[in-house]
């Protein structure tokens, strides 16, 4: 069973066509090397003086551009297609790198997932993704489904590509952790171990899965999707502030996912205040005829 699974996501793979260079080396190595002195900065809006009712900042450049009307399951439309386009515009995501073990301790999975949020704090609730059924359960799945336990570690810039080899297609039964290189640490609520070089890892036990069928093949399950509840949080003393209720950006240095095989790095931010309606729109008369107005197009 396990090599079938294997043999199956090799060729999914192979029909992904992930990688758009025919030699990715040697496209690499005409690009600048990454910058470790790059500071993290933050700026000002791109338009600081943006009023209620001021719209886009392009002066309706987009609004000239015209749009193309995509059906999902239109005829000769492959589901990779959607996966392709979904993953390049829906961006950029949070990686939630997942460690599982068996039941029975024989086998630990370390992989990064894509699909993955936070959806709740009161409980901790995270969803995962999986981009299959329980019948050809990737490893973490089917680990998850066993123990109804993981940690989440949040990718950091100083492990990125120990965390991407993570993502090698391995048979089940065969670790990821070696192949990263990366120190697992214990945990207090869960048998699973935690990426000790993480900033941020949450101990997590399995609230519940919903499994989703193919619209395209029906009968063909697709999907999983896990809710995680978290039982621990775990983060770098330097990343912490002294009420415990803050994560340094600065410290964390949050790894993202793009599109196809491109990852981005935080490295600018900008904060904008969020309004209050009565201060910002109820005690102002010429804001409150905007509310009132029905806009086009509505």
């Amino acid at each position: 069973m396990a090599s079938q699974d294997n043999t199956g996501r090799v060729n999914a793979e192979k029909d992904i066509k992930r990688n758009p260079h025919p030699d990715f080396k040697k496209v690499e190595s005409a690009r600048d090397p990454w910058d470790k002195s790059l500071e993290f900065n933050f700026k000002q809006t791109p338009n600081p003086e943006w009023k209620f009712g001021d719209g886009a900042n392009d002066g309706g450049a987009t609004l000239n551009i015209p749009h193309v009307e995509i059906d999902p399951y239109e005829e000769g439309r492959s589901s990779v297609s959607n996966y392709k386009l979904l993953i390049s515009g829906i961006i950029p995501r949070p990686i939630g790198f997942i460690s599982t073990r068996s039941k029975d301790g024989s086998s630990t999975n370390l992989a990064p997932f894509s699909y993955f949020q936070v959806i709740n704090h009161d409980p901790p609730l995270f969803t995962i993704g999986f981009a299959c059924g329980f019948e050809n359960a990737k490893d973490s799945l089917r680990n998850l489904s066993e123990s109804q336990e993981c940690v989440i570690n949040i990718i950091s810039e100083h492990y990125v590509e120990a965390a991407n080899a993570a993502s090698i297609n391995a048979p089940y039964g065969e670790t990821e952790w070696s192949l990263t290189g990366l120190t697992p640490a214990p945990c207090s609520t869960v048998k699973a171990s935690r990426v000790k070089e993480a900033i941020f890892s949450v101990e997590g036990k399995l609230e519940s899965t919903r499994e989703f069928e193919s619209r395209a093949t029906p009968g063909k399950k697709t999907g999983v999707l896990a809710i995680i509840e978290g039982t621990r949080f775990w983060v770098r003393e330097d990343a912490l502030n002294d009420d415990k209720n803050l994560i340094d950006p600065v410290v964390l240095r949050p790894i993202s996912r793009l599109g196809g095989i491109t990852y981005g790095r935080t490295t600018e931010a900008m904060e904008l205040l969020r309004p209050d309606y009565q201060e910002s729109v109820a005690s102002k008369e010429e804001v409150k005829k905007l509310v009132k107005a029905k806009a086009d197009g509505q």
